[in-house]
């Protein structure tokens, strides 16, 4: 299993963060390597809401099989994956102590053996983290940027 971690510093309080991060379906609009996503269930918000993430990475495409098993507004979403690659993800937001929010992402992922199991994670989970610092980038841009969906 290989755990990834990303971290951003984002100048808006967590509610203002949350706003972004909340719409599960809006995630697209700063994941670079999110396609789209749909709803597996009717539920789109909170513990057990599951959905279908198109991705693509270079060349790759998979769809990521997720359920959400933690739901804090403000403060954190977690995840389980079940599809292709399997593992656990989270979100947190934590006030900074000036006004905003130090945000990370934390994830500890399995590939199959057809991705190169624990190789595949190695070279993965370094192609990952760049990705991700540019997923987070966006979801500071678009906060920081005030174009943030309301709810």
């Amino acid at each position: 299993m290989r755990r990834i971690s990303v971290a951003i510093d984002i100048e808006a309080p967590p509610d203002e963060v949350w706003r972004v991060v909340e719409p599960i379906e809006d995630h697209p609009d700063w994941m670079h390597d999110a396609v789209s996503v749909r709803f597996a269930t009717d539920q789109t918000r909170g513990v057990g809401t599951r959905t279908l993430v198109d991705t693509k990475v270079g060349p790759l495409r998979l769809t990521d099989h997720m359920t959400i098993t933690e739901w804090e507004p403000g403060a954190a979403m977690g995840v389980e994956h079940t599809g292709v690659v399997t593992g656990t993800g989270r979100f947190a937001l934590r006030p900074d102590g000036r006004g905003g929010t130090s945000f990370s992402w934390d994830e500890e992922l399995r590939f199959p053996w057809w991705l190169g199991g624990p190789l595949g994670e190695l070279i993965g989970g370094r192609v990952l983290v760049a990705v991700w610092r540019r997923n987070l980038q966006g979801l500071k841009a678009l906060v920081e940027g005030g174009t943030a969906h309301a709810v």
